[in-house]
């Protein structure tokens, strides 16, 4: 069975701001013959505020830059040691609606710590990765013309210090953990490339079951 094309980009340390915009261009420029991408990044310390992020959940100021930027959801942060995946997908050839990518996206992350024997999950209400009560992973979406842009970020081996100036994606108190606390002490390299695989695998996976589906 043919998938779309996917290609993967590995772009390092990149600043937010340029790494949005051209997220952006690409997604109001690509047509029907454009392939989907996902780029892995790393970015330097930047909290990004959602379109409906309220000012109070930024709770001290500090020489870290502020971006408020188009995904959905409320403040939260990024920094190196954090794996950043964004997804620039046409919903449409994927058969994948935006509940469906967003569970697809925590999935991927589940199936990732299970093989290094940490337990994780999804909350319904809460979209995100967690272990016990604490966040591993964020999500956040844009969906412009069929098409989606921004993604995920998977707290790796970083500061955490940081969130403590926020409520990580609005929520008061809410604690905050990595792969280093949780003994799993692998190269990013070798984490990023796995969290892709799952990735692509669960794109793959849902295509087929949805065109199995619509088969006579």
């Amino acid at each position: 069975m043919q998938h779309p094309p996917l290609h993967i980009r590995a772009l390092g340390l990149v600043e937010y701001e340029p790494t949005w915009r051209t997220m952006q261009r690409f997604t109001a420029e690509r047509t029907a013959d454009t392939a989907d991408e996902i780029w892995l990044v790393q970015h330097p310390p930047t909290y990004t505020q959602g379109q409906a992020g309220k000012p109070e959940h930024l709770l001290h100021q500090t020489h870290i830059p502020v971006v408020k930027i188009d995904r959905g959801g409320q403040i939260t942060y990024h920094g190196p040691g954090q794996i950043v995946v964004y997804l620039l997908l046409d919903l449409r050839r994927w058969k994948i609606n935006v509940r469906e990518l967003v569970r697809l996206m925590e999935q991927a992350v589940i199936a990732l710590l299970a093989e290094y024997g940490v337990k994780a999950e999804g909350r319904e209400d809460a979209p995100g990765v967690y272990v016990g009560d604490a966040k591993i992973a964020a999500l956040g979406l844009k969906i412009k013309n069929g098409c989606c842009y921004h993604g995920l970020s998977f707290n790796v081996d970083m500061d955490l210090t940081p969130f403590t100036n926020i409520n990580p994606c609005g929520y008061q108190g809410l604690r905050v953990t990595q792969c280093i606390e949780q003994g799993i002490i692998v190269p990013m390299e070798e984490l990023q490339a796995e969290l892709t695989q799952n990735l692509m695998h669960g794109l793959q996976q849902h295509l087929q079951k949805k065109q199995s589906l619509e088969q006579p």
